[in-house]
């Protein structure tokens, strides 16, 4: 594989890494489950996209072809992580309050039948616009570092 594959590959491990210690600054314990979930600070989308991007425009030069159509790739990536995929889990938290809430009514009317799911929606898929700046920062540092250290080779 090529470096700016790996330095894609690098950023997202990194943004998924550093969510162990953003889950443990918002709440207190530590937990590694946020490794392997969506969502959160700071987005790997944004952190690989961006590596990619820095990375090809510090090889390439910013006018290049190949840094325009990573640098677009990157904007739809970041827009869709913090656009349609951030509205998805709002959603997804509002069917399973209203599960939860109907169970409840259930409970309350002999002849409403409910029947609770067994596993709640994913509420983590998209980020707030300070999770996609913050991965974009981290991708685009990793990326530039990664080019400066290939060019001393």
């Amino acid at each position: 594989m090529g470096r700016g594959i790996w330095t894609s590959l690098l950023a997202i491990g990194a943004a998924q890494g550093l969510k162990v210690f953003t889950y443990k600054s918002q709440i207190g314990k530590w937990d590694w489950r946020p490794i392997f979930q969506t969502g959160g600070m700071p987005s790997s989308h944004s952190a690989g996209v961006s590596a990619l991007a820095a990375y090809i425009a510090a090889k390439k030069g910013w006018n290049s072809t190949e840094t325009a159509l990573a640098v677009i790739f990157g904007v739809i990536v970041m827009y869709d992580a913090q656009g349609i995929r951030r509205h998805t889990g709002e959603i997804a938290k509002i069917v399973n309050d209203l599960d939860a809430d109907i169970e409840l009514l259930s409970g309350h009317a002999p002849g409403l039948f409910h029947v609770r799911r067994q596993e709640e929606l994913n509420e983590l898929l998209g980020h707030q616009p300070a999770e996609v700046a913050g991965g974009a920062l981290l991708g685009a540092g990793i990326g530039l570092i990664s080019a400066l250290i290939e060019k001393k080779k």
